[in-house]
């Protein structure tokens, strides 16, 4: 196990609750100490779970994932020109369901880029639904926390749609009517890049702060999207802009695609601070196999992307690898995220369940989930699809998590808080 947190609420793995009994029965004389005073001896440990038994039996649920378009960039592929999301891939690994997020990344906010942005949604919700009419009726869309269940224990897989980037909506909050009608249930109001709802923690402009957290539009829209019963989505906010819809929430939040800031100081991770504010509110956190956001990068990494970033004619000083390439011209960019794509910093599922371990001991275990992020980047060793799911399962048993913390982390855990949500809508 990793180092165990001070504040810790995970109950002890059982090889080490059953080493503690020993030693406790040791420093009262031993077994016969302890059966003179009237007590049974100690049960045998009960069998280790079997990895592959729990995986089929628990719901298996990934809370955040991304939709590919035919143009997306070739770094965001599969090496055999696959999506890490197929249908195929999530049924090999044993995925009971899915939120697919429509989601759109930074750029212009004129009504150019609004319209480009908007388009982009749509065809995303259109490939969401050829996804869906592709599994030959072996999935459906859901649009609560009971449609998932249901469709589970009919062996479909359930569909929750996500969205992220209020640049969608431009400055107009009742375009979101359109998302929640055709079946949104988490969102979230940043991506990279500040908008006009709200401050991201990946600002693309070189100014650290637009709106000092939530814009007042943004400030509607948390109150929106309670009475809407949509979970808010709090990855990629600022500290300031999370903290303020934590607070502003009637409801718990969730962070679909984060990390531990305390291991890898990224701002698109979260705090220690920020951890505990979402506990506060009931919360959950989900870790993301993203590579970026899993290992401090080493020095030789550090000094090979230094050298690339000067071969693209950008200073090789930088906090994050990409910092300043929205400078670059359209083509330039692309080939940059391409170069950085080929020279990442290694990562393996290890490091994915260290940061749970963190967070888990930070805040509790009822309050850490998994939203993967595929297809926009993540993935790593041991973890690099869907179809590796069951990896995850194995080495959180292996850790010592038991089967009921497992069945939380991977999918009862997001349930509570979607119907927190759910319980928070205003009815009329």
């Amino acid at each position: 196990m990793s180092a165990l947190h001070p504040r810790s609420t995970l109950p002890l793995p059982r090889p080490i609750a059953a080493l503690a009994l020993a030693l406790a029965l040791a420093a009262c004389g031993g077994r016969d100490a302890a059966a003179g005073a009237g007590t049974a001896a100690a049960p045998a440990p009960e069998p280790a779970a079997d990895p592959a038994a729990v995986h089929q039996e628990i719901l298996v649920l990934d809370g955040h994932a991304d939709v590919l378009l035919p143009d997306t960039p070739k770094r965001y592929w599969l090496p055999d020109g696959g999506k890490r999301t197929s249908f195929e891939r999530v049924r090999q690994g044993g995925v009971d369901a899915i939120v697919f997020s429509i989601a759109v990344g930074p750029g212009p906010e004129d009504a150019q880029g609004l319209a480009k942005a908007r388009q982009d949604a749509e065809a995303k919700l259109a490939a969401v639904q050829e996804w869906i009419a592709g599994s030959g009726g072996q999935a459906e869309l859901a649009r609560s926390a009971d449609d998932i269940e249901r469709l589970h224990r009919e062996g479909k897989v359930a569909v929750l749609l996500g969205f992220q980037n209020a640049r969608i909506l431009g400055t107009d909050l009742a375009a979101f009517d359109r998302f929640h009608q055709a079946g949104v249930r988490v969102a979230g109001l940043a991506h990279a890049g500040h908008n006009a709802f709200a401050d991201s923690s990946r600002p693309q402009d070189g100014v650290a702060e637009r709106h000092g957290g939530l814009s007042e539009l943004g400030r509607r829209a948390v109150a929106r999207f309670n009475d809407l019963g949509v979970l808010i989505d709090v990855s990629q906010l600022t500290p300031a802009a999370l903290k303020q819809t934590v607070e502003l929430s009637r409801v718990p939040v969730v962070a679909t695609h984060s990390n531990a800031r305390a291991l890898v100081d990224n701002s698109r991770n979260l705090s220690d601070g920020e951890l505990d504010l979402i506990k506060a509110k009931s919360g959950v956190v989900l870790v993301t196999p993203f590579k970026p956001y899993l290992r401090a990068p080493d020095d030789a990494w550090r000094a090979k992307i230094a050298r690339l970033r000067a071969e693209f004619g950008l200073p090789e000083q930088f906090a994050v690898a990409n910092e300043g390439s929205d400078a670059l011209d359209a083509p330039t960019r692309e080939r940059f995220h391409d170069a950085l794509k080929q020279n990442e910093q290694p990562a393996t599922l290890s490091d994915l369940v260290d940061h749970l371990d963190y967070i888990a001991r930070r805040i509790g275990v009822e309050h850490v989930g998994i939203g993967s992020d595929f297809d926009h980047g993540a993935g790593v060793t041991g973890f690099d699809s869907e179809a590796d799911a069951a990896n995850v399962t194995a080495e959180l048993l292996r850790r010592g998590y038991t089967r009921e913390q497992v069945a939380a982390i991977w999918g009862g855990n997001f349930l509570r808080v979607v119907r927190a949500a759910e319980a928070g809508r205003r009815q009329g």
